[in-house]
């Protein structure tokens, strides 16, 4: 089995910034894919990034772009998700995803197969 550890949400200001980070373990692993979805009261859980960390190719999601950079370390099994100008809408559950035989689409769900326990991020005014 895969474990995954997420860490590093809270409370932060409207336009502050947070990073999240998400560390894999249990078994080795070859070509690692991890991302992030976040969950919100009465909303269905979305996409936010995900990242091949093995060549370090990145997606987004379309209601992040511009605003998250996702980054993994290889060597670790470990992705961080840092966030800037945070806004109210941004708050939410964040839950780490994992897939130890990856493939498309990777905004999809059904693609991971191994899921974290989720850290909250709560942004106010």
């Amino acid at each position: 089995q895969v474990q995954l550890v997420e860490s590093g949400g809270g409370l932060v200001q409207v336009g502050g910034s947070l990073r999240l980070s998400c560390a894999a373990s249990g078994r080795p692993f070859s070509n690692l894919v991890m991302g992030w979805f976040r969950q919100s009261p009465g909303k269905e859980r979305e996409f936010v990034d995900a990242i091949i960390l093995s060549s370090g190719s990145t997606y987004y999601g379309d209601s992040v772009k511009g605003r998250v950079t996702i980054s993994g370390d290889n060597a670790k099994n470990t992705m961080y998700l840092q966030m800037n100008s945070l806004t109210p809408e941004d708050t939410a559950v964040y839950v780490c995803a994992a897939a130890t035989a990856p493939g498309p689409p990777l905004q999809m769900q059904y693609t991971y197969g191994y899921w974290g326990q989720g850290t909250q991020v709560t942004v106010s005014s």
